[in-house]
């Protein structure tokens, strides 16, 4: 289907849908030599390229949005108190050590971002949605999980397994995938079930049996 102008329109409906969007980041092969036209085409700039990737990014230029363009300055050690930064953007900008605190950010959007160190605490997370992270090494302490979901999680080149310890896990569901080697130590596994097989009464036949 390529050469059919379907990209490009598929991509100007998406800018269509989300306008609220100014600036669009994304990744492509170094060897997918037609992706690298295509996407200049559609008013891309390269602004990272390797052996193995290009990064591209687009700039939709709003008069409103270039009067208000704060760029290339240094505000290290500012603060900010009981400002209105409704539906502000932060585009390649260094807020290391920076502190947000009794700060309503609902629908905040964050993506390639380095947030690693961080430390949130006392935070509503209630409803958001997590793509895409690496967590490797990372802690959560008191935390609420009701009707929280992983998918397609894995562990890493390094495989260092997770710890689960004084959770409550009650009416879980795990499916599809791989607890190779899981150890469970002093925990109620009253009605937890295996592929339908009540646990409890497996541990009782093997208890007989050892007996």
């Amino acid at each position: 289907y390529q050469g059919k102008g379907i990209g490009s329109h598929v991509i100007k409906l998406i800018e269509e849908e989300y306008q609220s969007i100014k600036i669009w980041d994304l990744e492509t092969s170094s060897r997918q030599i037609n992706n690298h036209h295509f996407y200049k085409k559609m008013g891309y700039e390269i602004i990272f390229k390797s052996e193995d990737e290009y990064c591209y990014v687009k700039r939709i230029h709003v008069g409103s949005v270039e009067e208000n363009l704060i760029k290339n300055k240094d505000m290290k050690t500012g603060q900010y108190e009981n400002c209105n930064l409704v539906n502000t953007e932060y585009y390649q900008v260094n807020l290391k050590n920076s502190a947000f605190v009794g700060s309503n950010i609902m629908h905040m959007n964050m993506s390639n971002c380095n947030v690693s160190q961080s430390k949130f605490r006392n935070i509503n997370f209630r409803n958001s949605s997590y793509a895409d992270l690496n967590l490797s090494g990372s802690k959560f302490n008191l935390v609420t999980l009701g009707g929280v979901q992983f998918k397609n999680t894995s562990l890493g080149d390094e495989k260092e397994p997770i710890l689960f310890d004084n959770c409550d896990l009650e009416g879980s569901t795990i499916h599809n995938s791989n607890l190779k080697n899981i150890e469970i130590e002093n925990c109620d596994i009253t009605g937890m079930k295996i592929n339908g097989i009540q646990i409890e009464k497996l541990l009782e036949l093997y208890n007989k049996v050892k007996s």
